[in-house]
This record gives C-alpha cells, sequence and structure tokens, in this order.
C-alpha cells in the first residue's frame, strides 16, 4: 500500500470546498500550475488516523464534468486520465447540504468514472437552520457511498471525514447511476475498442470533449472526430438527454432521503439582507462606505506598526556601521541589503491589513454581489459580470487575475477583461502610494475621524477602477467579435467570517509577498547599489580630481564629504543610466535619481521603494541613518535647494504608477494567456502613454 494517500476535493463553486481544504491542510499547503496549463493547482497534506499522509488537491469548482472553461476541464482530465499525476485514488465530493439535488449531478458523473468516491455533505449546519432534514444512512444506501456529513467552517465531523478517507481501501465502487451506452449506441463501444478505454461514460465524455483535451493524441482525436459522424453523433442532444436521465436519477434517490420544511412564505435571512446590500442606489452607497473603511484603517492601524519597523531598521543599520569594519563589505549590508530589506518589510502591515479586509468581504459573502451590483455597469462598457471577478482580484495582484479570466467564455470581454485588468492599483502598488502620501498629505483628521492620508489613498483606487471602465469602454468599439457574454452566478448565503480561515490567508498573501517580492527587491537594491557605488573610470577619476582644487579647501570634512559622494554617485553607472532618460522625464518633475527608479521598478513596482532606500543611502554621510520615509523627504534639488518631492512631483509619480505598466509578470502572463505577443505590447505602449501624458498634466496643473 502507498504510504501517501492522494485525494481530490471535488464540487460545484460556494459549497465550502476551499474551506475544507483550508481546514484539513492549514500551513501545510502550496500553489502551483497544473502541467502545461496556467491553471492554479493548489495542493496541501494532512495527517491521517491511521499515521499516513494524504495529499490534497483542490480542483477547481466546477458544476459538472461538462467544462464552460479551461479552469473546469482540468477536473476532467485529473479524474480520467489514470497517467495524470494528480490523478487521485479517492475522490472527495464536497456538497451543499441546502442544495443537494443540484450538487448530485457532479456526485452521479464522478461516481460513473469508477473512482472511489466519499461525499462530505457540507453546510450541515445551515441545511438544518432552513429545516431541511436528510436520512443520511438511506441516501447512503441508495447511493452506494460513504456520506459524512460535517460542517467546514464549525470544524463539524471534520475528523470523521479524515477517517472515512484512511479506510477508504475497504469502498465498493459505486453502481452505474444511468444508462450510459444508451445515450450513444454504438459509438461508445467503438471508443472502447479502438482507443482502449475500459468505462463507457469515460469514452462518452471523450466524445464530448476530444478536440480540448491534451492526453489524447491529435490522431486519437482525429479519430473520434471520424466516428461522431459516422454514428450521427449530436454533442448538445446527447448532453441534454444524460442531463435528464441524471435528475430522473437523483429524483427518485432524494424523494424518501430527503424532507423540507415548507417556506414558500417565508424570506430567508440573505434576502432581506440583499434588498438592502444589493439596492441600486443604497448598495452602491454602502460599497462606497466599505471602500472609506478599508483605506481609512490601512492608514490609521499601520501607522504604529510601521514606525517600529522603521525604527527596528534605522537601529540594525547603526548597529551595522558601529561593530562592522568601514569597507565595502558593511556598505553593501547596510546601503545595499537592510536599506533594500527595510523598503519590503516596512509595507507588511499595510498588505495584510487589506488583505485581511478582502478576505472578510469574501469569507461572508459580500464580494459575489458586488460582482453582482457591477454587472449593469460592465455590460453598458461592453463587458459582463464575470469580468468583475479578475478586476476586484486585481486589487490583490494582476496576475492571477488575468488568469481567472479564462472563465470568460466569450472571447471579446476575455480580451477587453486582460488588457483593462493591470489598470486596478494592485497591493505592488501600496507601498509607493503610501510613501508619496505620506510625504505630501498632511496626517490630520477632519471631524476627528476623517484620515486625510486615507481619503488621498481611496480616491487613487477609485480612479484605477474608474480608468479600467472607461478604457474598456473604448476598447469595446475598437475589438470586433460577434459573441455575446452571459453571466451566471449563485449567490451564496450570507456568513460570518471564519476567522482562522482570514487568518490563513493573510499569512499567505504577506509570505508571497515577501518571498516573491522581496528576493527581486533585494536583488535589485544589491546591484543598484554597485551601480550607484561604481562607474566609468574615467568619469570616477576626474569628480574625485575635481575636489582637489583650492576652491574646495575651505570646505569642512563632511561637508565636503557630502558633495564628493552627490558627485561620484551623478558619476556612477547608476547615474549615467539616469541622466540619459533626464530630458524625457523632466517635464514630469522628475529628475535623474527619479528616473532609476522608473527603470529598476519595472520588475515589481514595489522596487521604487528600495531603490529610494538605496540611492539615498549611497548618496548620505552613513553618521545619520533615517528610515526611507526621512531620507526621502530631506532630498533637496541641488539647482534649486528645493524638496524633490513636492506636492506636484509626488501626485505625478503616484499617478505615473496607478497607471503604467510596470510589471514584467503580468507582461509575460498577459502573453501567456492570448499565446500572441501583440496584446502585451499592445497594453504596454497603451498604459505607457497614459501614464506619461496623465502624470504630465499633473505635474504642470500643481506645479
Amino acid at each position: 500500500m502507498n504510504d501517501e494517500l492522494k485525494v481530490a476535493l471535488v464540487g460545484n463553486p460556494n459549497t465550502g470546498k476551499s474551506t475544507l481544504f483550508n481546514v484539513l491542510t492549514g500551513l501545510h499547503q502550496k500553489v502551483g500550475n497544473f502541467p502545461g496549463v496556467t491553471v492554479d493547482k493548489k495542493i496541501g497534506y494532512c495527517k491521517l488516523p491511521d499515521g499516513r499522509s494524504a495529499q490534497i488537491i483542490d480542483l477547481p469548482g466546477t458544476y459538472s464534468l461538462y467544462p464552460k472553461s479551461k479552469d473546469e476541464t482540468i477536473v476532467f482530465e485529473v479524474l480520467a486520465d489514470k497517467s495524470n499525476p494528480a490523478h487521485p485514488d479517492i475522490v472527495v465530493i464536497v456538497a451543499d447540504a441546502s442544495n443537494l439535488k443540484r450538487n448530485l449531478l457532479l456526485y452521479t458523473q464522478v461516481a460513473d468514472l469508477k473512482i472511489p468516491v466519499i461525499i462530505a455533505l457540507n453546510m450541515m449546519d445551515v441545511a438544518r437552520k432552513n429545516g431541511t432534514d436528510i436520512n443520511i444512512d438511506d441516501l447512503a444506501v441508495k447511493l452506494g457511498v460513504r456520506i459524512v456529513p460535517i460542517s467546514a467552517r464549525q470544524d463539524e465531523n471534520v475528523k470523521e471525514l479524515k477517517e472515512a478517507i484512511a479506510y477508504s481501501s475497504v469502498l465498493a465502487l459505486q453502481e452505474d447511476t444511468i444508462e450510459v451506452e444508451a445515450l450513444a449506441p454504438g459509438l461508445i463501444g467503438k471508443i472502447k475498442e479502438e482507443l482502449q478505454i475500459d468505462l463507457p461514460y469515460t469514452a462518452l465524455q471523450l466524445a464530448h470533449q476530444h478536440e480540448n483535451l491534451r492526453f489524447l493524441t491529435p490522431q486519437q482525436s482525429d479519430r473520434i472526430e471520424e466516428l461522431e459522424q459516422e454514428f450521427s453523433f449530436h454533442s448538445s442532444k446527447a448532453q441534454a438527454a444524460e442531463t435528464i436521465a441524471r435528475y430522473n436519477f437523483i429524483n427518485d434517490v432524494l424523494f424518501d432521503t430527503v424532507k423540507h420544511k415548507s417556506q414558500a412564505y417565508e424570506e430567508t435571512i440573505s434576502n432581506r439582507i440583499d434588498k438592502i446590500l444589493t439596492h441600486k442606489v443604497w448598495g452602491f452607497i454602502i460599497f462606497f462606505g466599505v471602500l472609506f473603511a478599508i483605506f481609512q484603517g490601512i492608514f490609521a492601524w499601520s501607522e504604529y506598526p510601521m514606525s517600529l519597523i522603521e525604527q527596528l531598521f534605522v537601529w540594525l543599520a547603526d548597529t551595522a556601521h558601529s561593530i562592522l569594519p568601514a569597507g565595502v563589505f558593511t556598505d553593501l549590508l547596510v546601503d545595499g541589503v537592510l536599506a533594500g530589506l527595510s523598503g519590503v518589510l516596512v509595507f507588511i502591515p499595510q498588505i495584510a491589513i487589506l488583505f485581511a479586509f478582502i478576505s472578510v468581504l469574501e469569507d461572508t459573502g459580500y464580494m459575489a454581489r458586488v460582482t453582482f451590483m457591477m454587472d449593469k455597469i460592465m455590460r453598458k462598457v461592453g463587458l459582463n459580470g464575470k469580468s468583475v471577478v479578475p478586476m476586484i482580484g486585481g486589487l490583490a495582484c494582476a496576475v492571477p487575475s488575468i488568469m481567472s479570466a479564462r472563465n470568460i467564455e466569450n472571447w471579446k470581454d476575455r480580451m477587453i477583461t486582460i488588457m483593462v485588468t493591470p489598470l486596478i492599483s494592485c497591493s505592488a502598488r501600496l507601498p509607493v502610494y503610501t510613501i508619496l502620501i505620506s510625504l505630501v498629505v498632511p496626517e490630520k483628521r477632519v471631524w476627528g475621524f476623517i484620515n486625510m492620508q486615507g481619503i488621498a489613498l481611496m480616491s487613487l483606487y477609485i480612479l484605477s477602477i474608474v480608468s479600467a471602465i472607461v478604457v474598456a469602454w473604448v476598447m469595446k468599439s475598437l475589438i470586433k467579435a460577434r459573441d455575446r457574454g452571459y453571466f451566471i452566478m449563485e449567490l451564496p448565503v450570507y456568513r460570518l467570517p471564519r476567522w482562522g480561515n482570514v487568518g490563513l490567508t493573510v499569512f499567505q498573501k504577506v509570505k508571497a509577498f515577501l518571498f516573491e517580492a522581496g528576493k527581486i527587491i533585494i536583488a535589485i537594491s544589491i546591484i543598484l547599489w554597485v551601480m550607484a557605488s561604481y562607474g566609468p573610470p574615467a568619469k570616477q577619476a576626474a569628480a574625485e580630481q575635481k575636489y582637489k582644487s583650492a576652491e574646495y579647501q575651505s570646505y569642512s570634512p563632511e561637508k565636503l564629504k557630502l558633495i564628493k559622494d552627490a558627485d561620484k554617485l551623478e558619476n556612477s553607472y547608476a547615474g549615467v543610466l539616469g541622466k540619459a532618460i533626464e530630458p524625457a522625464i523632466k517635464p514630469l518633475g522628475y529628475d535623474w535619481k527619479i528616473g532609476i527608479a522608473l527603470i529598476t521598478s519595472f520588475a515589481a513596482r514595489e522596487v521604487f521603494v528600495g531603490t529610494m532606500a538605496t540611492i539615498y543611502s549611497v548618496n548620505g554621510d552613513g553618521s545619520n541613518n533615517e528610515s526611507v520615509r526621512e531620507k526621502m523627504q530631506s532630498a533637496r534639488n541641488p539647482e534649486t535647494g528645493e524638496p524633490v518631492f513636492t506636492v506636484a512631483t509626488s501626485f505625478s509619480l503616484m499617478i505615473f504608477y496607478l497607471f503604467a505598466m510596470q510589471c514584467m509578470s503580468t507582461l509575460a502572463i498577459v502573453y501567456r494567456e492570448t499565446k500572441s505577443i501583440k496584446w502585451p505590447l499592445m497594453q504596454f505602449a497603451y498604459m505607457s502613454v497614459l501614464a506619461y501624458l496623465a502624470s504630465l498634466i499633473v505635474f504642470q496643473v500643481l506645479k
């Protein structure tokens, strides 16, 4: 017996499958991609009562094995292809006990693939509250399957589910739920014979899906197509006949096993709440109120922990300078590594608060209502409600959000969504916004509780959403397609957030920020320190020689060192690069140092802060270590003596980062999703032009 059991979680959307995955695996999980496709593959591990370890695979949510998107295609591929690395030993069907009839359709399909199945009958607490009485034992006998009633949110009977998984080897395979061969007489037998398929239902699914299945060779797919024509097979008719047969079976099973108390005149709590939260006027007012609270909280609650982190790095820099001998290694450690690291860690409180809010909104079911409300607006700009999911996800990161656009069946809607999603301000822009806002927006309160910095931050996020909608409206006319998109979504019932789930989400997002963005920032900080510390030998020698003249002898040693350091930086490799692009960015209010940050932050937007920390550390005298904010606040224009980061320059920078495509990863994923270099190039071009013009206008107006 294999020591590690492979378990696949399968279920409809909104059945609590992801919650159960988190309960089973805790922190022992990782996210990757299924081989050959950009579909998220969530894998976790849990200990079973018999001492073995179980690998839990969270497959994408689907209503049936007939896919509507690339994500849903993966479910059948994993279950039907025994050579697939993710093919499970056992399938746990996560079913909503309060909506059992619809959920059992997927069960009957999976059961006919003859993989051992356990039904985790989730949300039993909701079913009981709704007056649904399920005779578990009779239902299990009629289906011929082990059923474990659970509530993943309440951690109810999860131990029993683990026991059922551990002893799944004694399970008998399910009986056929319908007469599959009657749906395509002759064709199923021929596919089984020629492709050496054991199961009639697998053969039927190959007839339906062969064009999109990666485990079939082109020759096998072509042969199935020939057989379909030979037997006059109509996929849609056969699918309809199968669905009717399955629901006839489900109705017979549920007739004596599930009883519902009459609720014809009883309005559910969720429906009463929805009358307010999805109202065409009050719904949007409440939504903007929620946004207001989030951005107020980001500034109000993060100030103290951010100050502590800043003070910690100032202390570390002072300590390093006092303990370590002066030299290249110490300068690299303090001005390169520590300065870059401070630009990452200082924003952990704000990142954590943002994701905590988003997780709570998703866990309560409110985010689904926002998607529903925005559908009407989306349709007016040529999109549908499904576009809202990637766009809201863009508040966290554009990369997985663009990947989630695969769920949009309509090609035009999908392309417009991919093209505008990077305009939504992601968490990588948050460090840039907050440090610039803290420099020029006073930390004062209006009416005692409205933080002006929070208002400024919220305005930037709203502007990003509005700009994405406007650009989508423009692209509606530019991108031509005849297909029309539809939006179908089931609204989950409202629930209290599961705080363990919220905490796990925050932990994972902060960890991803630290280890993914952090690695890039540290690497660039080290490269940047080298570029800022060294330069073309001729330029460096000339700068050094200049200060031996008599006019500089009257300067104090401290002042002379500051002037020499500034000149050396200007003549370094980084300075040469910054000076080269300075003429193009000067109309925006930027000097060559900011120009360096614009170049380095193309790897990741948040690198801007680390670059500023490194540049001003190299430019300092080393005797007074300050936080990044203090360094930027004290920076002066050598020609005018004015602060570098004025109101005009700072807001121009915020607008530039709001619109610019400052992320290589996003361009890479757009290329991967569209399979064409044309779309990422167009996206980079229009966003760069938009960023330049918008920041130019802002600077010229405010200066």
